[in-house]
């Protein structure tokens, strides 16, 4: 079981890391990815509770941040955001917080149709952080 485990953590993790990005916020630099739900082997998606789908995708965040020694650690955060279409379909993200340590990264799932267009925006404030970020996106999505 605890292999099961182990081994579902890395391919999750594993999986934004081919399409991962990041974006520096002062000292935090936060990771993030679309991740369309069918990469995920079944098991994985279960035991996240994710429903998997053609036209189902997750939005994977993570935030480090960049210490003055030059190592950077890696930081819970409060998130709130949204994503939405052309036509202003409006989806409100309900975030679910995922710790396999030392990782921490926060996952939330939307829909989408083929080719759309869909635009995020995400306000997050790191753990000691003094302020709330802004981060914004805009992607193409299709189905596989």
């Amino acid at each position: 079981m605890r292999s099961f485990f182990l081994s579902s953590a890395l391919l999750l993790l594993a999986l934004p890391a081919m399409a991962q990005q990041s974006e520096m916020f002062g000292p935090y630099e936060l990771h993030y990815s679309v991740v369309n739900t069918t990469f995920l082997a079944p098991k994985v998606a279960a035991t996240y509770n994710i429903t998997r789908g053609k036209e189902r995708a997750i939005l994977n965040l993570a935030v480090r941040e960049h210490m003055e020694d030059g190592t950077s650690i890696p930081r819970t955060m409060e998130l709130k955001g949204k994503t939405w279409d052309l036509l202003q379909s409006t989806h409100h993200f309900e975030f679910q917080e995922v710790r396999e340590n030392p990782a921490i990264y926060y996952i939330a799932e939307f829909k989408y149709l083929n080719e759309e267009w869909r635009h995020f925006e995400v306000y997050f404030r790191p753990e000691g952080a003094t302020q709330t970020y802004t981060f914004k996106l805009r992607q193409q999505l299709y189905t596989d």
